[in-house]
């Protein structure tokens, strides 16, 4: 038995790793998922104990075992400290792109800092091997009738792993779904353990594996039905669509999966003009995605400027931002094309290369717009040099003509002082701006804009973290604030729509911090994704708009007030004002409508007071939201819209 101690040692090694990663995130360690992940992590440790073993010296099987162990302490303890940033798990995708992240560097120590410990604790496998390796390194060599025995167990251990995984059910992420179907890192993680997780994205990213999704081809609509109006007399209603010839598209469509899109899309119902459609026509827009934004950062004596903006316009209580599990780009993305984000990819990035006629810079420059984007960052951050000029933009970051100070977070308020004037005096115009100064992390130490606004939080009853983000909050208000002055100045404020929304919740915050500022108890399944939406012209009548609506809805419903000419059957959201059914929904397939919420981590449907649904109502809803993932998905994939609209007539 003595060269087994080896393999106890690595059977214990990586329990240990599992279960340190699973106490400082998900949480999750009595439970179905952390068996599984056992039983995998036994078939990899099997596995390479029998690798060992093909090793004769004594001093080579040491400090190959020790690399190996050091390898896996780096993989668990950078998952760690990720989850920490981003509440999620990397993708191998993201990790080969880890150059974006050397931009973050303070802020990576500062959470390694904190968490230090368990970083440490990571590592202790590898240091005790490496210091007494000559009590746990056997230097026999097995026969080879135990290797073969080794060979039985690695996959004896494997088969019994997807044997839990079929016993686990086949429901939306189950262990099955997510071993056999889908790929969400933080659910595969708490499903599937961590090696699992890499083994399965290292797999899908060889073969170029996508999602199975069983797909669901809604029956023909009749778009040209007459709804009585008070005298009963038919008016015809007029939607939102392109005049495209699906029919003649399909014909000649010689590729199934794009014949298969052009069915699906003509089969969709299109959300109809309605009293908003046009009432801004030929208005400039500055539409402005805002960091880590959210509901507790709007105060009308601490941000009174955000305050004016989301009440005195249109005002959407239960508006969503979900976060996403690749990039915190995604909620960026899903506002700016009303497409849901490809796993395992920047989309983004991805989207540089096709055809984009529907976002805001493409329609607009089409009539005639200037039209230009800022970033108060690194101007390559994300691909958006390559994404933002195939969106219309004339594009400037730092490193590309946007000139402000370059401290972190850089200020807001810079990057408008030194930009309104390119615009301002060339109407139409549409400018796009991403702001960063409400970035992570939120102390007084290492973030230049909560330390620059210190002074007009310190009264506050709140604790350090709480004070800090709301002072990141304040360089955005100041921002705005100059902006609204301006187009005052400029006497064009009353023609100009102002829109903006967030990339994402504070996930910089500890929960207890976002129920701090909330003053109530936030939950961490929807409303910690709930987020300010604003829609504001000067003088505009304020209107409520209790609807459940999110990031995705954005361009359908500036497209609609502006009164463009678009087609919203090929965009995954709906116009916010249209009579559609609304339909909010997670990565976690998750949802909420005019209906209810349905809880995908717990399968259940919880209805609003005196609604009742059919029994099929949460399953149609998920085939609903299984299509707007796929279809998004095949529209970056094969450039679709440069196809389906060469069948304009």
């Amino acid at each position: 038995m003595k060269p087994f101690k080896t393999l106890f040692y690595l059977i214990f090694s990586l329990f240990t790793m599992e279960f340190i990663l699973r106490i400082t995130t998900v949480k999750s360690i009595l439970s179905y998922g952390f068996f599984i992940s056992l039983l995998f992590n036994l078939s990899f440790a099997t596995a390479f104990f029998l690798i060992l073993n093909f090793f004769s010296k004594k001093f080579l099987k040491h400090a190959v075992a020790v690399i190996f162990l050091v390898v896996l302490a780096i993989i668990y303890s950078s998952q760690i400290i990720y989850y920490q940033f981003f509440r999620t798990f990397y993708h191998l995708y993201s990790a080969s792109n880890a150059g974006q992240v050397s931009d973050f560097w303070k802020d990576i120590l500062l959470v390694t800092g904190k968490n230090l410990q368990w970083v440490i604790l990571v590592f202790t496998p590898a240091l005790i091997l490496f210091f007494l390796g000559k009590k746990i390194i056997s230097s026999k060599t097995i026969k080879y009738n135990l290797k073969f025995l080794l060979v039985l167990l690695i996959i004896l251990t494997h088969l019994s792993g997807v044997l839990a995984v079929y016993k686990g059910g086949r429901y939306t992420n189950s262990p099955y779904d997510l071993y056999f179907k889908n790929s969400n890192p933080l659910l595969s993680v708490q499903n599937l353990g961590l090696l699992t997780t890499i083994r399965l994205d290292l797999q899908r990213m060889i073969t170029n594996w996508t999602p199975v999704v069983d797909v669901f081809i809604p029956d023909p609509v009749d778009t040209g039905d007459d709804d009585p109006d008070d005298n009963d007399e038919p008016k015809e209603r007029e939607y939102n669509v392109l005049n495209i010839d699906f029919d003649y598209l399909i014909e000649k469509e010689k590729d199934e999966t794009i014949r298969l899109m052009h069915e699906y899309f003509k089969n969709l119902q299109p959300t109809a003009k309605n009293e908003y459609t046009g009432i801004f026509q030929g208005y400039n827009l500055i539409l402005i995605t805002a960091e880590s934004l959210a509901p507790f950062a709007i105060n009308k004596e601490i941000t009174p400027t955000l305050y004016k903006l989301v009440h005195e316009g249109f005002y959407f209580p239960n508006f969503y931002v979900p976060l996403w599990d690749v990039s915190t780009s995604d909620g960026e993305y899903m506002g700016l094309t009303s497409l849901i984000p490809k796993s395992g990819v920047w989309s983004f990035r991805a989207s540089s290369n096709i055809s984009l006629p529907f976002v805001m810079g493409n329609q607009l420059k089409n009539l005639g717009y200037k039209t230009v984007a800022y970033h108060n960052h690194t101007y390559t951050y994300y691909g958006r040099h390559l994404s933002h000029p195939n969106m219309g933009y004339d594009y400037k970051g730092i490193g590309n003509g946007l000139d402000v100070k370059r401290v972190w977070p850089a200020s807001d308020l810079e990057m408008m002082e030194v930009t309104v004037d390119e615009y301002i005096n060339n109407e139409p115009f549409h400018a796009y701006y991403m702001t960063v100064s409400g970035h992570l992390q939120y102390n007084f130490i290492g973030n230049n804009m909560a330390m620059k606004n210190r002074k007009l939080v310190e009264h506050l009853p709140l604790s350090t973290q709480a004070k800090a983000y709301l002072a990141t909050q304040i360089e955005l208000d100041k921002a705005l604030e100059y902006l609204l002055e301006r187009l005052e100045e400029a006497g064009i404020a009353e023609r100009t729509l102002i829109v903006m929304s967030t990339d994402h919740y504070p996930y910089g915050l500890e929960h207890d911090t976002i129920d701090e500022l909330s003053g109530f108890y936030v939950d961490r399944d929807f409303d910690i994704h709930k987020s300010p939406l604003v829609m504001y012209v000067k003088g505009m009548e304020p209107k409520r708009i209790d609807d459940p609506a999110w990031g995705i809805d954005i361009i359908p419903t500036i497209s609609n007030l502006m009164g463009l000419e678009f087609d919203s059957r090929l965009l995954m959201g709906r116009d916010i004002f249209s009579d559609s059914e609304p339909l909010v929904f997670f990565r976690n397939m998750s949802f909420i409508t005019d209906k209810g919420r349905y809880n995908a981590r717990t399968r259940k449907f919880i209805p609003n007071e005196e609604v009742e649904v059919d029994d099929d109502y949460v399953e149609r809803i998920s085939r609903i939201i299984q299509n707007k993932f796929y279809f998004s998905r095949l529209i970056l994939e094969n450039d679709y819209y440069s196809k389906v609209l060469n069948g304009i007539r």
